[in-house]
């Protein structure tokens, strides 16, 4: 029997690698995606959906470590530890700890912001070309506050880092944040809006990347889960999955938070480790917010549809642990009720977990191996997948076709890890 070939071979059918297979196949390359569940069932399904320039810096910062420590103390804190022992993990923290400093923080800042912003312009452009229904709105993010110490902490640090690279932000005062969102409770002390963010319904965008895929020819293997590689001296000769084999002149390994665990099986060590995020998703509330919000000071983003509402953030560092934490789900729940009217829908309807793929410097890994010789990367992009997605797909599209790249591509190249 024939083994399937195809110009790009795409492992991973998330929101990162159905963007590269599109934009692959808008360049003229014949595509096929494996993907081990169902388009987008990872951590692209259950995210806020905000599209974000204003999440330009990264976690590691300086002070950022004694934060994550002291959360080891609190289950239900925004950003937590668990304090059980993994070696894996261990070794990541202690390398993000080594990048918690003023010089690798600009320039993680540097490629993030650069990125973010080329993604949220192109964003626009593909969801109005291609017409994508996924309930995209260019309505902005609202940051709001209950108490001036945090707001002026964030003016001093967020709106400060912002403002170098021209990231517009508006200073709202507490009555002009009641106003524009009456869902919110008494007691606003002001607010800090992001007029250049966006947001979309994150399944249905997922959901309609994975038709235009199709649409424009290309192929995808749903329940394909990938089980290892036939390898010559440089090169990936076969992929062998649950479906069967496949060929790529071309291979992509776009597997965000399960890049890692195949990667070794090419001899990749990539540092990145698992940050677990949370969200449930409610029919829409009567009062639901008229904007995405970000509930500060219990660290809570609320995001409204049309077709629905979901409460989520929080980042958990445990591993590769499954199932939901419910004191996590808890947090949320509180702190949505701290600060809205209506902080729940009528309905429940999902409870989720996912797995963000975190890189040590939180720079995402995008270009090709310097291991093996068709192999390229396209994943570690955090908490920002959604944001970045369009950029990453336009960044893997020019590398393969030999054009100009938009972006400098020298902070995402895998070589900084020597992969």
């Amino acid at each position: 029997m024939d083994i399937p070939r195809s110009d790009v071979l795409v492992l991973g059918g998330g929101v990162i690698g159905l963007a590269c297979a599109l934009y692959l196949l808008k360049a003229g390359a014949s595509v096929r995606v494996l993907e081990q569940g169902m388009p987008g069932c990872g951590s692209s399904h259950g995210n806020c959906g905000t599209i974000t320039p204003s999440h330009a810096a990264p976690l590691a910062m300086p002070g950022m470590i004694g934060l994550a420590l002291r959360s080891m103390l609190r289950a239900d804190a925004p950003l937590y530890l668990n304090p059980r022992l993994d070696a894996a993990r261990l070794r990541w923290l202690l390398g993000f700890a080594r990048h918690c400093n003023q010089r690798d923080f600009a320039r993680a800042l540097s490629a993030r912001a650069a990125i973010l912003q080329r993604s949220r312009r192109l964003l626009g452009e593909l969801v109005h070309e291609e017409k994508l229904d996924c309930e995209f709105v260019e309505d902005g993010v609202l940051y709001v506050y209950r108490t001036a110490k945090l707001q002026a902490a964030d003016e001093h640090d967020h709106v400060a880092v912002l403002d170098r690279l021209g990231i517009e932000v508006q200073h709202w005062r507490g009555e002009q944040v009641e106003a524009m969102e009456p869902a919110l409770k008494p007691g606003v002390v002001g607010g800090l809006f992001h007029p250049g963010d966006a947001q979309l319904r994150p399944d249905l965008y997922v959901a309609e990347l994975a038709r235009r895929v199709v649409e424009l020819g290309g192929v995808i293997e749903t329940g394909a889960r990938v089980d290892g590689f036939t390898t010559g001296t440089d090169r990936i000769a076969q992929v062998h999955s649950s479906r069967g084999t496949y060929q790529g002149d071309r291979v992509l390994l776009a597997l965000g938070a399960w890049s890692p665990l195949l990667g070794k099986r090419l001899d990749l060590h990539l540092p990145m480790q698992p940050g677990k995020g949370y969200s449930l998703t409610y029919s829409r509330p009567v009062r639901a917010p008229r904007h995405a919000l970000a509930l500060r000071e219990a660290s809570v983003c609320v995001t409204t549809w049309g077709s629905g509402y979901r409460l989520g953030s929080t980042m958990e560092f445990s591993g590769y642990a499954e199932g939901l934490n419910r004191t996590r789900l808890d947090a949320l729940r509180r702190g949505a009720a701290d600060g809205l009217h209506e902080p729940e829908g009528p309905e429940l309807l999902e409870q989720w977990w996912g797995w963000r793929p975190m890189s040590v410097d939180e720079v995402p890994i995008i270009g090709p191996s310097t291991r093996w010789s068709n192999l390229l990367l396209a994943t570690a992009h955090g908490m920002l997948g959604v944001s970045m997605s369009a950029a990453t797909g336009e960044l893997i599209a020019a590398m393969l076709g030999g054009t100009p790249s938009p972006l400098d591509v020298a902070p995402y190249a895998p070589a900084r890890f020597g992969l």
